[in-house]
């Protein structure tokens, strides 16, 4: 018999902890929530306060009677759910289906699953926070209000299987007004003017900035041409020598977000992965001899907040590993999101000394990369400020001054260890300029003036998505990945090369809901009710009135739209051929990941094929067919022969229409980070990136 019992949410957290706590103590895992409202019905009371009606979930039987026997033996029972909103509610639910009076000392919380913060947080048990509670319980209640009332309405009005949510419509209304923008984008021309310059052996390149004193805006080639032809000669005077010294502070240490975004940007991985890869890592990994441990702290948080321990521990490290001067000599101050709730520290390794490399071998692949980000983040955060000498260098001939910038590494700090990654790929590079005075000549060599065009705004990436939605203040940690998940598998929207576009069904259903339930997709109400969620955890207001509030107004605007909203019918557009299987014409339908071409004889032939789109190339491997687009089970693009099966000619490089200058075989285009570049499949060849 134990003394304790201990529940949390996951096995793989269950051992971890239950090797530090010892034998007076069983740890137990609920394997998530216990209890839930019904799947089959509302489960809301709102002529009741909005009274939830909660169910044992379907399967859990088993878990909940393991878990009261195991209750009944025990002296003392331990909630150990996660410490955020949610594993407060599981916490509470649990006391419920137990009977454990929640004003007791049966909730233990902490932020990392160490031994330290183990034990820790078990001489400082408390009671359950209803306030905590109460905030998840209005968020559950106010998803299914919206849900369970609006998704009947467009299954009626439009198709079966659609849904409607708070956040995830707001998403999506993001994506079709960039789609809108970039539709209606009209590019602008500019033209920029850059110049060879050599002094002696020395050369360097500058940029038209001034031309009579004033910076010069050039939209079209006749503005250039009147500015260089007061060029006198190729002959210019150095006026201008500027030198600084520039310090550049590393990135602070990770939140939810800022992990989904650089894991994108770095590892390519989606919201989803990364947060269920760094699940793994919070809960525990076993590394052998050492068994089993938590390698990061929470993961899901909006708080860049470390401990004093933690900081500590990193300095002593960062000393021992790269010298004193590269230690931080000043407590860094975080700057604090006015949105965040900072109910935990940030993301961060939790031992600095288990270093990547050295438990690599007990990690997957996927693992040792995201614990290396998180490792590599915090370690940088706390190094010592790169320092950066620049240089800047004005060059006049005629009233015409070109700039030269220049900058080189004078001290690394952190950018030995890390450097935050860019949605925009720009990187920093060391440009040097050679050692001149002001007074001296140098001479252009080549004065190129280049013609460009605006470009539109880009389209979503889900890291750009992300980031977006916590700027606005729409969702919180824990809603990020679940919301970008829920909105490809509607259908609503789907990804294109990584980057989101909005499908016709996503398009059709925004309408509808933008004329009959507009606070719903209004960024600004969509925020201001994750601020009164915050409110109602911090105490500050009852969970029913937010509730209340919200249901007036919302049950008015449903009445409306059951009798005023008319039926959607998605037409089958014809696709122009016909059926290969029994003759019947195709027809372009509307499924989860946009068109595809289907049978109109349905349900009697169910022939389906892909929509493929032909680039304009054929098939230099048969000489027959003619290349098209396909998708990999991936959704990963690549390029076919049409005669497939027949032809087996693929290429994830997009094949161009003419053919190498030097061998005469098949060139592509290969996305590069400075750009397309065009190169040869056979020989050496290669063109310049265009950006």
């Amino acid at each position: 018999m134990s003394d304790y019992l201990v529940i949390v949410e996951s096995p793989a957290k269950a051992k971890t902890i239950e090797r530090y706590l010892g034998k007076k103590y069983k740890v137990k895992a609920s394997m998530g929530h216990v209890r839930d409202l019904p799947k089959s019905q509302m489960g809301i009371a709102i002529e009741d306060s909005f009274e939830p009606k909660y169910i044992t979930i379907r399967g859990k039987g088993p878990v909940l009677k393991e878990l009261k026997t195991a209750a009944k033996k025990a002296k003392k029972i331990y909630l150990a759910a996660d410490p955020d909103r949610e594993g407060e509610a599981i916490a509470w639910h649990l006391a419920h289906s137990l009977d454990i009076d929640i004003t007791s000392d049966c909730r233990v919380v902490f932020n990392e699953i160490t031994k330290d913060a183990i034990k820790e947080s078990f001489k400082h048990p408390r009671a359950i926070n209803m306030d905590l509670v109460d905030a998840q319980q209005a968020r559950r209640i106010l998803d299914r209000l919206v849900g369970y009332n609006m998704s009947p309405l467009l299954w009626k009005k439009v198709k079966k299987g659609l849904s409607a949510g708070r956040v995830q419509t707001v998403a999506v209304r993001l994506i079709i007004e960039r789609e809108k923008e970039i539709s209606s984008f009209e590019p602008e021309e500019y033209w920029t003017v850059n110049a060879s310059f050599q002094k002696e052996n020395d050369h360097f390149e500058g940029n038209l900035i001034e031309y009579k004193g004033k910076k010069v805006s050039l939209s079209n080639e006749e503005d250039v041409q009147n500015i260089l032809k007061n060029l006198n000669g190729n002959e210019f005077s150095i006026s201008k020598v500027t030198k600084k010294e520039r310090k550049r502070n590393p990135a602070p240490p990770f939140t939810t977000s800022s992990l989904q975004q650089e894991a994108a940007r770095k590892l390519n991985f989606r919201a989803k992965k990364t947060m269920m890869i760094a699940q793994q890592l919070y809960e525990g990994i076993d590394l052998g001899k050492e068994g089993t441990v938590g390698l990061i702290t929470y993961m899901r948080t909006d708080s860049t907040r470390i401990s004093d321990t933690a900081q500590a521990e990193a300095n002593e490290y960062i000393v021992n590993a790269y010298g004193k001067e590269y230690g931080s000599n000043e407590k860094r101050k975080e700057k604090k999101n006015a949105k965040a709730q900072d109910a935990h520290e940030a993301i961060r390794p939790t031992g600095t000394l288990r270093k990547p490399n050295e438990i690599k071998e007990h990690l997957s692949r996927d693992q040792y990369r995201l614990y290396k980000l998180v490792w590599e983040r915090f370690v940088a955060s706390q190094m010592a400020p790169a320092i950066m000498d620049t240089m800047s260098v004005d060059l006049i001939n005629s009233d015409v001054v070109f700039r030269a910038n220049g900058s080189k590494i004078k001290f690394p700090g952190f950018m030995k260890v890390y450097v935050e990654g860019s949605d925009d790929q720009v990187e920093e590079k060391e440009k040097m300029l050679p050692d001149l005075e002001e007074g001296e000549t140098a001479y252009s060599k080549d004065v190129e003036p280049k013609q460009h065009f605006t470009q539109p705004p880009p389209r979503y990436t889900e890291a750009r998505l992300v980031k977006t939605l916590e700027e606005l203040g729409i969702g919180r940690p824990s809603t990020y990945a679940p919301t970008l998940d829920t909105i490809q598998k509607r259908g609503y929207v789907a990804l294109d090369n990584k980057r989101f576009v909005p499908t016709e069904l996503g398009g059709i259903v925004l309408e509808l809901i933008l004329e009959f339930f507009p606070e719903i997709i209004d960024v600004e109400f969509t925020a201001k009710m994750e601020t009164s969620l915050d409110d109602i955890e911090d105490g500050q207001v009852e969970w029913i009135k937010v509730i209340d509030d919200f249901y007036k107004d919302f049950e008015t605007r449903l009445e409306k739209a059951e009798k005023e909203m008319k039926e959607v019918e998605i037409k089958d557009e014809p696709a122009g051929e016909d059926c290969e299987e029994c003759g019947s014409p195709m027809v372009y339908k509307m499924g989860r990941y946009g068109k595809f071409m289907a049978c109109s004889n349905f349900p009697e032939c169910r022939n389906t094929k892909p929509i493929v789109k032909e680039i304009g190339v054929n098939c230099p491997k048969c000489e027959e067919g003619n290349i098209v687009e396909r998708k990999s089970k991936k959704k990963r693009m690549f390029y076919g022969c049409d005669r497939f099966p027949g032809c087996d000619f693929v290429s994830w490089d997009k094949p161009i229409a003419r053919k190498c200058p030097k061998c005469e075989s098949l060139l592509v285009e290969k996305k590069q980070k400075k750009g397309t570049q065009v190169t040869c499949t056979n020989c050496d060849y290669k063109e310049e990136p265009q950006g």
